[in-house]
């Protein structure tokens, strides 16, 4: 190989001259300048995308700031606005109505027994059909006998003691303790007692402890006949006999309630309920 031939022919040709060329370095070296122009086509571009969506998202978010402060303006119309004159000036109120003239008064002396020599002119008593128009009070005072009131018609009523002032009726039931028809069991007496004996229960306390005695129960029988207020009185036995009381005496049907006058009341009861241990 010539000079002209060395310079003019590929440097890898003449390095490879005469040898494997199939190895792999051949083509490594032969590629290498489209390589690295890839390598650097493919970096640049990249970077460009990077700067160019860097630089596209700051203006697009600049943008949105833009229009978020951009002021909002509202036009606002105000209609039917007064002047000062229009101004309505509402009427003085009308004076009050001075209160009509009062009745004349006659004071009256509670009447007390004693001597007629004691007795002042000035303290007897008035007699009721000399008053006339006059109103009753606590001093004699002159007034208006034609076209005056009396107080309670000032306050409010129609004329001379029609102002009168009555109490609220309260209906409050009475529970009487003696009555002409006390209350009574139904069966009477003997069924009463059949009651007893058939639901009290002596309780184990007491009968473990030797405790007997005769229990009170008191209760109250309405006007329905229905049982009310159970409850024990006088000395505690204890042992549960209170308690064994109180609950046979709950557990008892409706009784025939009480009359006074021939009317139904309810009527205070006592019964006697006497525990005793058998030897």
């Amino acid at each position: 190989m010539n000079t002209t031939n060395i310079y003019n022919a590929d440097f890898l040709d003449i390095l490879f001259e005469g040898r494997n060329k199939e190895y792999g370095a051949y083509e490594l070296r032969r590629s290498e300048d489209r390589r690295v122009r890839r390598a650097l086509i493919g970096t640049v571009s990249i970077a460009l995308v990077i700067v160019g969506g860097y630089v596209l998202s700051d203006k697009l978010f600049a943008a949105s700031m833009h229009i978020r402060n951009e002021p909002m303006v509202k036009e606002t119309i105000l209609t039917n606005l007064h002047t000062p004159d229009d101004k309505v000036i509402p009427p003085p109120p009308a004076p009050p109505t001075p209160p009509p003239p009062a009745v004349s008064s006659v004071k009256i002396t509670p009447p007390i027994i004693t001597r007629d020599d004691l007795v002042r002119a000035e303290d007897e008593v008035v007699r009721l059909d000399s008053i006339g128009n006059k109103s009753v009070g606590v001093a004699n005072i002159q007034g208006d006998d034609i076209n005056g009131r009396d107080i309670p018609s000032l306050l409010g009523g129609d004329g001379p003691g029609n102002n009168v002032v009555e109490a609220p009726v309260v209906e409050r039931e009475t529970i009487l303790c003696f009555v002409e028809m006390m209350p009574t069991f139904p069966g009477g007496e003997d069924a009463l007692l059949k009651f007893l004996r058939d639901n009290v229960k002596y309780p184990h306390v007491a009968q473990e402890n030797e405790i007997q005695g005769t229990v009170f129960v008191q209760f109250v029988v309405d006007k329905e006949g229905n049982i009310n207020d159970v409850k024990t009185i006088g000395a505690t036995k204890g042992g549960g006999l209170e308690e064994e009381s109180i609950r046979v005496v709950k557990k008892m049907p409706k009784w025939k309630p009480g009359k006074q006058n021939n009317q139904k009341v309810s009527v205070q009861y006592n019964l006697p309920i006497r525990y005793t241990l058998q030897n």
